[in-house]
């Protein structure tokens, strides 16, 4: 008799995946609260009510832009469910490779978001259309090989029979 093994398909680690969109999530708005305004002009407070105004709308961006406890909060979890949620989609995408494929795939996610978000969700968010730059896009593709290199780090890797119906 030989012995057969059943095949096998690589699951996802959701936990992985995660604590992937929050250490890519926090280097992400770090990055924007203190490199983007150096760069484009402004300060860190301008960045907090852009990330707040997806969910306060607009009228949160007018001056001063200075500290205001509900953008803080509005800011905060905005950002964060959205990195959570885009780094569950991304290690649904590149589960099955390795390192290098979490990072190069996660960078060309991180540019895929940029340009839907800066070329189809400007269309709803008008204001966002300034923050339109290299500073930008930058921190996109940083955010994505960020997210996947983490991702293939913290990932447990865990096989299950496929069933053959």
């Amino acid at each position: 008799m030989r012995n057969v093994s059943p095949k096998m398909r690589q699951v996802v680690d959701w936990s992985a995946a995660v604590w992937a969109g929050i250490v890519a999530g926090l280097v992400f708005m770090l990055l924007n609260l203190y490199v983007t305004p150096y760069v484009l002009g402004g300060n860190a407070w301008v960045m907090v009510r852009l990330f707040a105004s997806v969910i306060l709308g607009q009228g949160i961006l007018a001056p001063p832009a200075s500290f205001d406890l509900a953008a803080t909060v509005a800011a905060l979890v905005t950002h964060f469910t959205l990195s959570v949620a885009f780094a569950l989609l991304l290690a649904y995408i590149i589960h099955r490779g390795g390192l290098i494929t979490g990072v190069l795939g996660g960078a060309l996610f991180g540019m895929a978001l940029y340009f839907i978000n800066f070329y189809t969700l400007t269309w709803f968010f008008p204001w966002f259309f300034a923050l339109k730059s290299n500073i930008m896009l930058g921190t996109h593709l940083l955010f994505g090989a960020l997210a996947g290199g983490t991702y293939e780090v913290l990932e447990v890797e865990e096989f299950v029979p496929i069933d053959d119906q």
